[in-house]
């Protein structure tokens, strides 16, 4: 039998429990003319349930999200056939020294405990790093691909 799409609707709790171990991510930003600006990028989830992506504040996604905070990201799973979600949210970029402490949050997120939190602030802040903080306002439903269920049917 094909494989059947799926798109399953999830409420607030579930969606933080989706997007939590999973940290691959395509971030959509839009340029000064309003084009899409997509960036691949390495996310987490923080304990506010926001997703948060440690950056550069020169990076295009920085400064597009500085002008208009409206972004996007698809969430993949580790494995390319996975589920995956789109949440839609309003950007909000942290510089140092403001960044710091929730740049640690970041880490712990996708990698737990550092053997040196002081190394990982002197690294962070000798980098110049900033984060970009993503409020979760709406997301659609978490989905599969493979067939429409009519033609997996019919197979």
């Amino acid at each position: 039998m094909p494989k059947t799409a799926t798109a399953d609707r999830v409420d607030r709790a579930a969606l933080e429990d989706f997007l939590r171990p999973r940290h691959r991510a395509l971030l959509v930003t839009r340029r000064s003319d309003g084009s899409p600006q997509l960036s691949p990028v390495t996310c987490g989830l923080d304990g506010q349930g926001r997703v948060v992506v440690s950056t550069y504040p020169s990076r295009a996604k920085v400064v597009n999200a500085r002008r208009d905070p409206a972004v996007s990201l698809c969430v993949l799973s580790d494995d390319w056939d996975g589920p995956w979600v789109q949440v839609d949210g309003r950007a909000e970029v942290l510089d140092l020294p403001e960044a710091l402490e929730p740049l640690v949050d970041y880490f712990r997120a996708i990698s737990g405990e550092h053997p040196d939190w002081d190394e990982y602030r002197a690294a962070m802040t000798r980098q110049g790093k900033s984060l970009l903080r993503v409020t979760v306002e709406r997301w659609g439903p978490v989905a599969t691909g493979g067939f429409p269920p009519e033609v997996a049917a019919a197979t």
